[in-house]
């Protein structure tokens, strides 16, 4: 199920499809949400170099809240629009931000964070929540941590998907 080895983080795409693999070990069969993303987050804050803060957002009808996650105390509240995870959730677009004193609304949450990446999360066509990722490094995330990101965040929607199909 989960691999405790350490995994090669010099080859990002073998690192996230390695990654993407232990999710879908580790998810698969459980339908509880919170234990999913309790672990979810437990498995990429181990597993990815240079974090200060990863974990959920979950929209709740009017706003993102904070959810599980891995790292220091975080802002409870994000309104849609506002800061990173904010802006991910209108647009539906990933946000990688190499500079986050530079993206206009910053949410300073932690003052350690220099850089993020941020994805939507939606089941089906509504808005689920957000998976955000901070960084102390300045552009430590690029593209191929954004498509490592998007196919891990998928890996996580699909476990979800029958308590999504049994509530509908």
């Amino acid at each position: 199920m989960f691999n405790s080895a350490p995994i090669d983080t010099s080859d990002k795409p073998r690192l996230y499809a390695e990654l993407a693999e232990q999710a879908r070990g580790l998810l698969g069969g459980e339908r509880n949400m919170i234990a999913n993303a309790a672990n979810f987050a437990a498995l990429v804050w181990h597993a990815l170099p240079a974090l200060n803060w990863c974990g959920f957002y979950l929209y709740d009808g009017r706003e993102l809240v904070v959810g599980p996650f891995q790292g220091r105390p975080a802002c409870v509240r994000i309104p849609l629009g506002k800061g990173v995870c904010g802006t991910a959730a209108v647009t539906r677009q990933t946000q990688v931000v190499p500079d986050v004193n530079a993206f206009d609304g910053h949410i300073a949450c932690d003052s350690a964070s220099r850089s993020e990446i941020v994805v939507p999360l939606f089941a089906g066509e509504s808005l689920f929540g957000v998976w955000d990722v901070d960084s102390p490094e300045l552009a430590r995330f690029d593209e191929a941590d954004r498509a490592g990101m998007e196919r891990l965040c998928a890996v996580f929607m699909e476990a979800l998907a029958p308590a999504h199909e049994e509530a509908a």
